[in-house]
Formats: C-alpha cells, structure tokens, sequence
C-alpha cells in the first residue's frame, strides 16, 4: 500500500495458532482483554502507580515509567537521589537521603530525636526532646532559666539567673551570696566574720538586734522579757543598774538623788533604813577595814594619790569642797571599796591646829593633829605621836594616818596604818563630809 506522501504502507500479518479468520464484526467481542487496576489492593495485574498495593516491577529499570517520579536503576537506594520508590528522594520519606539529610523518621513529631526538617534533635534546637532534656529555648544563654546544657537553671549552678543577684556556685548561706541573694542583715542568714547573729528580721527587742549583734544588757536597747531596762551606760547610780533592773530601794545601789543610801538589806535599825534614808554611821576611835556601802550618812568630798600634790588646802579642799559640819579622813588602795583605816569626827577637833610639835586634840576616841604646813593625821587615843613632820611612831601602828602638809598644800607622803607611801601612787587619800 501507498500512501498519499510516495511512502510505503507496512503490511503487517499476525498468524495465530488455530485461528482461520482475522474479520471482526462490531458485535463480536476482542480475543485480547485488557484489565486496568480495580482498585482492589493486590489485585496482581501489576499496573504501577494505580494505588492498589502492587509493587512496581518497572522501578529500577533505568527508565522513567508511568507514575515514576526518577529511575537510576541500580543506583536507587534508600540513601541516594533516587528512593527504592523511584521517587525524588524529599524530607519525610522515611529514607535518609546521604549528605542532604541527617535522619528521616517519616512523621512530623519535633519530640523525638528527628526534627520535621530532616535534622538530629540536639540542645539548642528549641524543641524539648522528651526523655532527654528538661527545656530546650534554642539559644545558648545559660542566664534565661534553660542553659546550654539544656537544664533548667537552678541557684548554686554558678550562672547568674533571672531573680538571682548573685550565684557563686555553692550551697554556703554564711558567705556573701546565701540562697542567690546578696548577704545582709535581717537576711535569715549568718554571714561569717561580718554577723554575730542574724534571726531574719529588724526587731531590736529580742535576742539579735537589728544590727546583727548580740543583745546585751548596755547596749541600749530593751530586750523584752530579759531586761526591764537599758540605758547604755555604765552608771549604777541612776534609775537603771548595771544588771538591767529597774532600780528601787533595797536592791543595794545607791540611786542618787533619790536615795540617801541603799544597803540591800531589810535591816531597819543600822546607818540604812528600810526606806533608803541615812543614819549617820558615827563611831568612836580609829576605823580598820570598813567596807565604803556601811558609811551611811558621809559624802565623798575629796581623793588624791599618795604620790602627788594637791594645792589649796584650806582655799579649796577644805573651803569649797569638804564643808560638813562632819569629817572623815581616811586611806585605801585606789579603786578598793574598803577602807584600810579611817576615822571621824566633828569639823572643828579634826582640823583644830596643833602647831608642828607632838601635841595632839584628843576627840571622838581619836588622838588628831593638824597644821597646814607640817602635816596633819590622827593615831589611837593616848599613844601620842612623834612628828617629823608626819607621825613615825610604832605604837599601834596600824591605827596611824599622816599626810604631810606645806605651803596651804597637801603633798607627797606618808602612811596609811603600818604602810609607809612616800611617791606611791597606788594608794589613794579621801576626805568624806556630812551634816
């Protein structure tokens, strides 16, 4: 047969076993059957890409069939461009494609360890992988709550968080940085070298006072239920002692311009009554070894060293000082509150001049002598003295008192009882006056 074009029709014969006739009328059916898929999986007719389940015999044949999407033949792989599938190897796939992706786990869950680009979960991706990390904010600030290591930030990790003003990595409340707070007074804490305690708040009224010390009886501040007063000082003549009591008549403290004297005791009839008024201790003779709380009645007027000079005797001492219609000399170490040796008498027989010789004013049990440029003193009744110019006589030598005296002064020397004190300072001279 030829065409219209000059070319050659291809007569082709197809020669069937057992079949004598070619000729097909319009009603009779077609000896071949051609079956596309059914939609029933696994079917077998083998058709690709119709959905029913069957395999692709076609793919890894090199060439790109029908519902193909590439074919490298033997060069797809689960880890190539080309997937087993004959498909474009992509993210989800289920196939890790090799220097493209890190992993492929085929579903879209960023709490696994394959996150929906394709990529390993890591610390810093800002997904939480579960099992594995505790928070994941996908930065590397250790200083937001979530560090670097993915792990919540804690105080004592050493990092300063949010909240915290300081974090020195340690469990230590005594250091500068308790609890991951900056130390300081009232914080609960007691911070070495710095506090003697810390209770945690600003009372000054208990144990721990708002300056982080010890409260104590003189510091100024009442502690309720310890003290019933604090003055701060350390007078224990005014209205509240050295024990932080409130003071009061009989508890042995003299409270001064409010009582004449306080003996501590419920005795009415000594020099100190019930009710804190004096009775003038007055006794005859030379005095040994009195206690200074049993003068009831004399006021200390005057004290000066052994060792030392004293100006104005009759101008000063004796004129604006002592002016008791009464005296009291006596002689003690300094800051004893007993008394070595005294004596006392009406002003008049204690500073009645007797010149400088050894003539004596007997009064009161006591032998006196006085002169303003000699020396002046006492011994025991009837055993005389010898002055030159204080007393050196050893008859009853304990109950011997001289001052040496000169030019209206009272000067350097000499004995208290049996104790010769020239230029010794350790022991001291009073004068004590009353009415």
């Amino acid at each position: 047969m030829t065409s219209k074009l000059g070319l050659t029709t291809l007569t082709v014969t197809v020669a069937l076993t057992g079949v004598t006739s070619l000729a097909c009328t319009p009603e009779e059916p077609s000896p071949f059957t051609m079956t596309k898929g059914d939609g029933t999986d696994g079917d077998g007719d083998g058709d690709p890409g119709d959905g029913d389940g069957d395999g692709n015999p076609n793919c890894g044949d090199g060439v790109v069939q029908v519902g193909e999407e590439c074919d490298l033949g033997s060069q797809n792989g689960e880890s190539s461009q080309c997937t087993p599938t004959c498909h474009i190897a992509s993210c989800g796939d289920g196939f890790v494609y090799e220097g493209f992706e890190e992993c492929d786990d085929a579903n879209g869950t960023n709490t696994d360890d394959c996150l929906t680009g394709c990529k390993l979960a890591s610390c810093g991706d800002g997904f939480v992988q579960e099992g594995v990390e505790v928070c994941d904010d996908g930065n590397q600030d250790d200083s937001d709550g979530c560090n670097a290591m993915c792990l919540p930030g804690s105080c004592s990790d050493g990092i300063v968080q949010e909240g915290e003003q300081c974090d020195d990595g340690n469990t230590d409340t005594s250091d500068g940085c308790p609890a991951c707070q900056l130390a300081f007074c009232g914080d609960g804490y007691v911070q070495n070298g710095v506090e003697a305690c810390d209770d945690g708040n600003m009372s000054s009224a208990d144990g721990c006072t708002a300056m982080c010390e010890h409260a104590q009886c003189g510091d100024g501040l009442l502690w309720e239920g310890m003290e019933e007063c604090d003055d701060g000082n350390d007078v224990n003549g005014d209205t509240c002692t050295l024990a932080c009591t409130t003071a009061f008549c009989g508890d042995g403290v003299k409270q001064v311009g409010v009582e004449e004297c306080d003996d501590g005791n419920d005795v009415e009839d000594d020099f100190c009554t019930n009710d804190c008024i004096s009775l003038l201790y007055f006794v005859e003779g030379p005095q040994t070894n009195v206690d200074e709380g049993d003068l009831g009645g004399w006021e200390e007027c005057w004290s000066g060293l052994y060792g030392t000079t004293y100006p104005s005797l009759s101008g000063t001492i004796l004129g604006q000082q002592c002016t008791g219609s009464k005296l009291l000399v006596g002689c003690r170490p300094v800051n004893s509150a007993t008394f070595t040796l005294l004596a006392m008498g009406d002003r008049e027989d204690v500073l009645f001049d007797t010149g400088t010789g050894n003539v004596t004013h007997d009064a009161n049990g006591v032998s006196w002598y006085y002169n303003g440029s000699h020396s002046m003193g006492f011994a025991d009744l009837g055993t005389g003295v010898q002055r030159n110019s204080c007393d050196t006589a050893n008859a009853s030598p304990t109950l011997r008192m001289c001052w040496h005296t000169g030019g209206d002064q009272i000067t350097s020397g000499y004995r208290c009882g049996s104790t010769f004190l020239n230029g010794n300072n350790q022991w001291e001279r009073v004068i004590m006056h009353a009415d």
